[in-house]
């Protein structure tokens, strides 16, 4: 059959897409929003939204199972259902081996760098290496390049993994879903702040685990069990191979599918990149983000924050079952369409010529789920992209806020604040539909590759600066500063490169040279993250050492000392002036209705509390910077945290 025959039939499969346009899945939907929403508007009235505390920080409040259940939420997009699917139904389950990572990173997460950064009393990680190092440009570098970071990794592909999903399922104008999209969900981050997005995330994750189990089991008993799921999955090759000139390895599975570690030198993820360079990612993703760290940041105690991060790591032995072995079932299924491999045919199947394994788990739901369940599965995409990106708006606004912002406008007032981070996510969303077309051609058209790929060549310096700042007091700011800026120079000397020269495809490799692009994305975070060490300690022990008393409780081997911090940067520390005249308060009666309806959707309450005395203040911060635990809750999160590691031991010592 040629191409041209084959287009004509890929293209009539297409248009017979059963859309999402009936009464059940319409119904679902709907009542989905409607949820959400009351969820979201319920967390806005009982929670405090009118300060930096409580809008960013959820005022310290929140017990284990939210925390845990934002944690996989915030982390687990529509790019890990788009992108998780579409490796997996590319080259199997290796993929999976991510995901399983992180069932250590989140126990030192919680043992070892939570208590130092709660210690150290900080709302952002920039924050915390200002005070570790003093100055001001380590703090805004990193934010600067979280916010980039969080453009080009994360909200870039969740946005382009949901469109997707929607142009797949309902035939919409991907800009105009998109569009929607963001509306709704940038309406209740920006009103509702941290405690809304967490329990709204806690909404989320239910329906998402319950979405995705249904159709999990469905793909299983369609291909009729896990053995004959195995036997498929290799056989699964499309019947148009560009009349037998593509080579052999471009349209048939790996013979190492089934296999997590895989050959060092020829795998496409080689076990040591997997062990080693994956850790180094994880290291910046689970330890050092934002993101992730915020959501811990407002934990009730210590043994609340252990919980919520044992509860994330148990739920991330989900997605090799819940999306990557459904991708591979859709390779199954939908063989010509998910599989293709002639240019000109996946043009016509997915609009780009590197492949359609991106479409698995889209094309899954719409053809395999019945009416009602269908739109269920729609809203568990929605309900993923939508969690993941409430929680990348509301860090990357506390970022450009906190760190940024209040350099430019030292004086700023506290509703100021308020109203610059909801206007920077705005900002954000345009940015980052801006970036959308570059990550669609980008790793063969595998989306997760992507994603790593990019963190891979920005996050290895970070992580590097911030393992030594809190495990090696010598470590000065000269030293963390020159690490940082060579080490991104490195890397985005790497990503210029790939992007000049283009990522390829089976059929048409890259010539980038292959000294700069030849090197596996894993291994390049090895190297660099090594690099980025031994810059940061040459320098550090060329030049002059911080004292001790200013390292107080910002180390690990100075985590219990009592005595005061005098903080590097005490300084630059502006204390706020009382207000004056003009910034009265103006009584409830001169307020107009429509201006209070406003101050309380948007959290500015007008409002002020009494005037806290010194040791009332003293004693708040006391309550902030508690990292004490009940002895009993310690041993029981601490036996938990032993058995979640050998978990995972056991699950990647099987799929070996």
């Amino acid at each position: 059959m040629d191409s041209s025959t084959w287009i004509t039939r890929a293209s009539a499969a297409s248009n017979n897409t059963i859309a999402i346009n009936n009464a059940a899945d319409i119904s679902v939907i709907v009542i989905y929003f409607i949820v959400v929403l009351a969820v979201g508007l319920w967390a806005m009235y009982s929670t405090n939204r009118g300060t930096v505390g409580g809008f960013f920080l959820a005022g310290r409040s929140m017990v284990w199972w939210p925390i845990g259940a934002s944690l996989f939420a915030s982390n687990i997009g529509s790019g890990h259902f788009v992108g998780l699917a579409g490796t997996g139904a590319a080259s199997g389950i290796a993929i999976g081996g991510f995901e399983w990572n992180a069932l250590v990173m989140v126990v030192i997460l919680g043992w070892l760098f939570v208590p130092i950064y709660i210690k150290a009393g900080v709302v952002t990680m920039p924050e915390y290496l200002r005070k570790r190092f003093g100055g001001k440009r380590i703090q805004i570098y990193l934010s600067v390049l979280s916010v980039l970071l969080y453009i080009f990794t994360k909200i870039s592909a969740d946005i382009f993994s949901g469109a997707i999903f929607i142009q797949v399922a309902m035939g919409l104008n991907i800009y105009v879903a998109i569009i929607i999209l963001l509306t709704i969900t940038a309406l209740y981050t920006i009103t509702g702040g941290l405690a809304a997005v967490i329990y709204t995330d806690t909404l989320q994750t239910i329906i998402m685990l319950v979405g995705s189990i249904i159709l999990t089991a469905f793909a299983f008993h369609k291909v009729e069990g896990y053995e004959n799921f195995m036997v498929k999955y290799m056989n699964a090759i499309p019947s148009n191979t560009g009349n037998m000139t593509i080579p052999e390895r471009c349209y048939t599975p790996r013979p190492d599918a089934f296999q997590i570690f895989r050959n060092p030198i020829t795998g496409d993820l080689p076990w040591p990149g997997l062990i080693f360079g994956l850790s180094i990612l994880a290291l910046w993703y689970w330890c050092t983000d934002q993101v992730i760290v915020q959501r811990c940041l407002s934990g009730k105690n210590m043994s609340h924050v252990k919980a919520g991060c044992i509860m994330c790591g148990y739920m991330k032995l989900l997605p090799m079952f819940l999306m990557v072995m459904p991708g591979m079932i859709s390779r199954i299924l939908y063989t010509d369409e998910v599989a293709c491999v002639v240019p000109e045919v996946c043009q016509e199947v997915c609009d780009t010529p590197v492949g359609c394994s991106n479409i698995a788990y889209p094309t899954l739901v719409v053809k395999l789920m019945p009416n009602g369940l269908r739109g269920l599965m729609l809203s568990v995409m929605l309900a993923s992209l939508m969690s993941s990106l409430t929680s990348i708006f509301n860090s990357a606004s506390t970022l450009f806020t906190m760190d940024i912002y209040t350099k430019i406008r030292k004086q700023a007032s506290e509703r100021e604040l308020m109203i610059v981070g909801r206007l920077f996510i705005l900002a954000l969303i345009g940015v980052s539909i801006a970036w959308v077309p570059v990550v669609k051609s980008a790793q063969s058209g595998q989306l997760f590759d992507y994603i790593q790929s990019i963190t891979s060549y920005l996050g290895p310096p970070i992580a590097a600066v911030f393992f030594l700042a809190i495990f090696c007091r010598r470590v000065n700011e000269q030293g963390a500063f020159w690490g940082l800026v060579i080490g991104l120079l490195i890397g985005l000397s790497r990503m210029i490169a790939e992007f000049a020269y283009g990522t390829g495809s089976c059929l048409e490799p890259s010539n980038c040279p292959d000294i700069i692009c030849k090197v596996h994305y894993l291994y390049f975070a090895i190297i660099l993250f090594v690099i980025s060490l031994i810059i940061v300690l040459t320098v550090s022990l060329l030049t002059k050492p911080i004292d001790e008393v200013h390292l107080y409780r910002l180390c690990w081997t100075l985590r219990d000392r009592t005595e005061e911090r005098i903080d590097l940067d005490a300084d630059d520390m502006i204390k706020p002036e009382e207000p004056d005249l003009d910034d009265e308060i103006v009584p409830d009666e001169d307020v107009s209705c429509f201006r209070r309806a406003f101050n309380w959707f948007c959290g500015l309450d007008d409002k002020k509390g009494p005037k806290l005395s010194k040791e009332e203040e003293a004693a708040m911060q006391l309550k902030l910077t508690d990292t004490t635990e009940d002895p009993f809750w310690k041993r029981v999160v601490n036996i938990n945290g032993i058995i979640l590691l050998c978990v995972a031991v056991f699950c990647h010592g099987y799929f070996a």
